[in-house]
């Protein structure tokens, strides 16, 4: 090239694309409102979750978030501090009813805790828990543990 050459010069346009998705809490296992202004958070212990029961996984690769579902009780596992879902038959501190998820809550693929709001003390429809509960195997705990009613 010469110096009096001029080089063609490509502009690119960049357009920015938005997208948005809203998800709202299904708390059909709510019975009442009572508590819900006086949630606790928590970090749940993402390696005790099960797909389909406690999280719902995404398949949207634009949006690669899933969601923990409102409603998992939950128990605190003794030796980490860390909550998981409560487990009657379980001896590391989940057989203890810590409360229920009040929003659902989304986390990364691989995300190894994940913080959420815990109803700890209300009343919940006990058909409508995700993962399902039996209140006659609730062990309740009054160094801790939910006040939970279920109807």
């Amino acid at each position: 090239m010469t110096a009096n050459s001029t080089k063609a010069i490509t502009s690119l346009t960049i357009q920015p694309i938005t997208t948005s998705a809203t998800y709202t809490a299904n708390r059909s296992w709510l019975a009442s409102l009572h508590g819900t202004d006086q949630t606790e958070t928590v970090t749940i212990d993402a390696s005790k979750l099960t797909a389909g029961t406690h999280y719902v996984a995404s398949t949207d690769s634009a949006q690669p978030y899933s969601r923990v579902l409102s409603g998992v009780p939950l128990g605190r596992i003794t030796a980490s501090g860390l909550y998981g879902p409560y487990d009657p038959a379980a001896v590391d501190g989940r057989q203890v009813l810590a409360g229920l998820v009040f929003d659902e809550t989304l986390f990364a693929p691989g995300q190894p805790k994940i913080p959420c709001a815990l109803l700890w003390h209300g009343v919940a429809r006990t058909a409508k828990i995700p993962g399902g509960i039996d209140p006659t195997k609730v062990t309740f705990s009054p160094a801790g543990g939910a006040l939970i009613r279920f109807v």
